[in-house]
């Protein structure tokens, strides 16, 4: 059965997922397939694909008597979660922001305060050390 462009996109993106979440230890190429219910044939074609795009290493390794390929991550996706609030994305002086402008990092009246307040609250989460 022939897949659809969209649904190569999403297989793709549930394989890169997978490999992302399992770390650099990695995870064989087949237990990826197993779990996603494919066959080895689509994720081979899954795994070149992300290889090609420089997303996933595949090294072939002999696991239990068979071939296989162990996928690793080679780029993590971006957080964007520690930059969500920050006040640039909804700044009215956003055009005019630069590093030598009239309004830019340096000089921003919203910058310092909403990174000093981030920083409060990570420092807060993590527990103090105590010896």
């Amino acid at each position: 059965m022939e897949r659809t462009e969209e649904e190569l996109v999403d297989l793709t993106s549930r394989v890169y997922k997978l490999v992302v979440e399992r770390g650099k230890d990695g995870v064989l190429q087949s237990e990826i397939w197993k779990e996603l219910g494919l066959t080895s044939r689509d994720g081979s074609r899954l795994a070149i694909r992300l290889e090609r795009r420089g997303l996933i290493g595949r090294v072939k390794v002999l696991e239990e008597g068979r071939w296989t390929y162990k996928l690793t991550p080679l780029r993590f996706p971006t957080d964007m979660a520690s930059i969500e609030k920050a006040p640039c994305i909804v700044c009215q002086f956003e055009s005019k922001c630069s590093i030598d402008g009239e309004i830019g990092p340096y000089n921003c009246p919203w910058i310092g305060p909403w990174a000093m307040k981030e920083f409060r609250e990570l420092t807060q989460t993590v527990a103090p050390v105590t010896t």
